[in-house]
């Protein structure tokens, strides 16, 4: 897979039993990406390495005063820096391209894992963790997978300098091949206490990274209950446990470091001072001490990678964990289904609390609990937060049906929609019938002075359908973003269209001409609403009251509000003490009523 050919058609199945099983995985499907880098890698250490024996060879053949060896070094030279240059280039183009495809993997499947939970991601996992994980953790990962390959060329490299050096010049070699591997394996002490300080760092930083989207995604409610200040100590407390915790990995790390220069220049000292006695010996050449002593110097370039993975692993693992534990997340219900994929039409109905909305009606559901009404939302919309009995339409399960069928069928909008940025043609280009036009449908939800002010704010957009959009409408006001989602909701034209609290952000005048909108544009189409608003219930074909998890009264709404107390009571706001006085109210008339009969009997 090279860059120019992403996105990948298909990520894959990944591997999340754990972080380090994700990170195999992930490895595993770049092999031949690794291998390039692998060759590329050798090609490149091994060419450095051999430097030292090319200038050990030039220095013995100066000594001799022998031209012909001193050219056939300087060939050697040549070639050594060739493979140099020609490895370096490619070993760079190679990783960077294992790096960005791993990332671009992860990102893929991140983004497929989002569209396949949809809401229940959020409530299953923070929004600021997403967000961390694909940003900050997708970074990490990919180091970690990119270095695999560098690593084994560097350690390669290692291995094969250590065998040449005993064969070249053994009495030195063995200083060199026993003093690497303890160079090389002398931090590991240190590294378990390195990782679980990089992991306590990466921990604070997602709370931190958390905290700070939850602030900004609320900004406009913070403001207006004074609480700024509140949560900017709170973000300020969390980015000083993160200073904090990143100064206690960084004291480490430079431990590390600090270890991986000091044994090799002790080995290096240990090197220098047995060659020279072996030279004034006489049992070895001023060239053969040349190409030790410059070995030695050049492996500390490989050795570096070592260190390089032990960081990368410590700082990727808990990337890798928190990526797998978002990616181990699964639906309630199956998404392939066992129906074919059509959109079947007729009665939504939920077994589960005995809701119907007739086909071709307008249906609002008044609930008073928010948060039951919002779970009732989405089941109606095939995605219930816990397997249960599936709602129908037209006497076919949601669940049966495959999950693009079920959400082209039944259309759920929250009560909190999220509006991307971009410009209001690309907000409003969605999957649709066609049947519905966007000025129909901004018409419907009473969006004109939405359009004025998305033109007033764009320098360069006189038409409003050109003008640009701020992330989630930031620069609009509450109602105008409720309008503009309930316009793009209404475009897509589906067969049933579920609306939690479409208006709550609306004045009534507005809200009127909105239910009047939404009455004429889904006429012939099912439509329900979730609303305990007076203004869409009088409009309503029926209302149904949901209590306790079941519908317990059916009905147009000026029937309900003089026969049932308990809808009266959401949808006009009575207190339990003014529902006691009206029943008694009703009673005392009640008795009166008997009194006269029997007295005109």
């Amino acid at each position: 897979m090279q860059i120019q050919d992403l996105p990948y058609p298909d990520p894959g199945v990944p591997d999340v039993r754990s972080g380090p099983r994700f990170l195999w995985w992930l490895w595993r499907n770049q092999l031949g990406g690794q291998l390039k880098s692998l060759a590329w890698g050798l090609l490149h250490f091994v060419s450095v390495s051999a430097l030292p024996f090319c200038v050990g060879l030039a220095v013995q053949a100066a000594v001799d005063r022998s031209g012909e060896r001193l050219a056939l070094t300087g060939g050697l030279m040549l070639v050594c820096g060739t493979g140099i240059a020609l490895g370096d280039t490619f070993l760079h183009r190679a990783a960077i391209t294992n790096w960005i495809t791993a990332a671009a993997r992860v990102q893929q499947l991140l983004a497929r894992k989002a569209a396949h939970l949809g809401s229940a991601l959020t409530r299953r996992v923070a929004a600021g963790e997403v967000v961390a994980v694909s940003t900050g953790d997708v970074e990490k990962i990919g180091w970690f997978v990119e270095a695999v390959s560098r690593f084994t060329a560097a350690a390669l490299t290692v291995v094969v300098v250590c065998i040449g050096l005993l064969v070249y010049e053994p009495a030195l070699g063995v200083i060199v091949a026993v003093g690497l591997p303890v160079v090389a394996l002398a931090v590991l002490p240190l590294l378990p206490r390195a990782t679980r300080r990089a992991d306590v760092q990466r921990e604070k930083a997602g709370r931190a990274t958390e905290l700070a989207s939850d602030t900004v995604a609320g900004l406009r409610v913070l403001r207006g209950i004074g609480g700024e200040e509140l949560f900017l100590d709170r973000y300020r407390q969390a980015s000083q446990e993160v200073r904090h915790a990143a100064v206690r990995s960084a004291r480490m790390w430079s431990l590390i470091s600090a270890v991986q220069v000091l044994l090799p220049g002790l080995l290096l000292i240990a090197v220098v001072w047995h060659g020279i006695d072996l030279a004034r010996q006489g049992r070895i050449t001023v060239g053969e001490l040349v190409t030790v002593y410059s070995a030695v110097m050049v492996l500390n370039y490989p050795l570096r990678h070592f260190e390089e993975i032990a960081m990368a692993y410590s700082f990727s693992r808990p990337s890798a964990k928190r990526a797998a534990r978002v990616l181990s997340l699964e639906r309630s219900t199956a998404t392939d289904g066992t129906r074919e994929a059509d959109v079947p039409a007729g009665d939504l109905y939920d077994p589960a609390t005995g809701l119907l909305a007739p086909a071709g009606r307008l249906t609002a559901v008044v609930c008073g609990d928010p948060d039951a009404a919002g779970r009732l939302a989405e089941r109606l919309g095939g995605h219930p937060a816990e397997p249960d009995r599936s709602v129908l339409l037209g006497g076919v399960p949601l669940d049966e049906l495959p999950l693009d069928s079920a959400r082209t069928a039944v259309l759920v909008q929250d009560k909190d929609p999220v509006l991307l940025s971009g410009t209001l043609r690309e907000l409003l280009d969605v999957p649709a019938s066609g049947a519905v036009r966007p000025a129909d449908a901004l018409a419907a939800a009473q969006c004109e002075d939405v359009l004025d002010a998305l033109v007033q704010g764009s320098l360069d957009a006189a038409n409003p359908m050109d003008a640009r959009i701020t992330e989630r409408g930031r620069s609009l006001s509450g109602g105008q973003r409720q309008r503009l989602a309930l316009a793009r909701s209404l475009i897509t034209d589906p067969e049933v269209l579920v609306l939690d609290e479409p208006t709550s952000a609306v004045d009534s005048h507005t809200e009127a001409r909105i239910a009047e909108g939404l009455r004429r544009l889904r006429s012939g189409r099912t439509t329900v609403v979730f609303t305990s608003s007076p203004l869409l219930l009088d409009r309503a074909d029926q209302v149904a009251l949901v209590h306790e998890g079941g519908v317990v009264a059916v009905g147009v709404h000026r029937e309900l509000v003089e026969g049932e107390p308990r809808y009266r009571a959401v949808v006009t706001r009575e207190t339990d003490e003014e529902l006691a006085a009206a029943d008694e109210d009703m009673l005392l008339d009640a008795l009166q009523e008997l009194e006269e009969i029997e007295e005109s009997a």
